[in-house]
């Protein structure tokens, strides 16, 4: 695996030996990301990697010129190839890595840009996760197609292979999107 492009493109993502951590392909980091540049939300961003795994996708973010990404993973060994990968990538000073249960870290983390969960499959618990969450966008990543969200548009949803990706803004009490806060 291998950072898709930006900065530290080409370089090499190392992952967990057992089957607890699911990385993001390629194919479909690479997707997610161009459509993300296109809509401008990467560049300068605060972003909020949640189940993080390896950390392809908040890497990815970083190598795009994301400002910081906060990192949440509560696996042992997925911990540990976190850790390495950014201490490998030089990316030390600007991530912060939380070792915690990243069901209960979204509505503790402000002013996030990005929020990005990818979550074992089977994970349904889709409004609690990002119900008080302070971010301006969301990427979710499933095995399945993601209901919408009370509080949240879906603005785009993708399909990747197995993998379900969806892109949401948060709306105002009358419904509408909002943008650029």
């Amino acid at each position: 695996m291998r950072v898709v492009a930006g900065d530290l493109r080409g370089r090499r993502i190392e992952a967990p030996t057992s089957d607890a951590t699911r990385p993001t392909t390629d194919k479909v980091r690479e997707a997610v990301f161009n459509a993300l540049g296109s809509l401008d939300v990467v560049d300068g961003a605060r972003v909020l990697d949640l189940f993080a795994g390896t950390g392809a996708m908040g890497i990815e973010a970083l190598s795009r010129g994301a400002s910081h990404c906060i990192f949440v993973e509560r696996d042992r060994d997925a911990l540990a190839v976190l850790k390495k990968n950014i201490e490998t990538l030089g990316l030390t000073a600007r991530t912060t890595v939380l070792a915690v249960d990243a069901t209960s870290v979204a509505s503790h983390q402000p002013n996030i840009d990005l929020l990005i969960a990818d979550p074992p499959y089977g994970f349904d618990q889709w409004r609690e996760l990002i119900a008080d969450a302070d971010a301006t966008f969301v990427i979710l990543e499933s095995d399945r197609e993601i209901d919408e969200i009370e509080g949240w548009e879906t603005i785009r949803a993708k399909k990747y292979g197995r993998t379900h990706v969806a892109f949401l803004q948060p709306t105002d009490s009358s419904g509408d999107t909002v943008e650029g806060e």
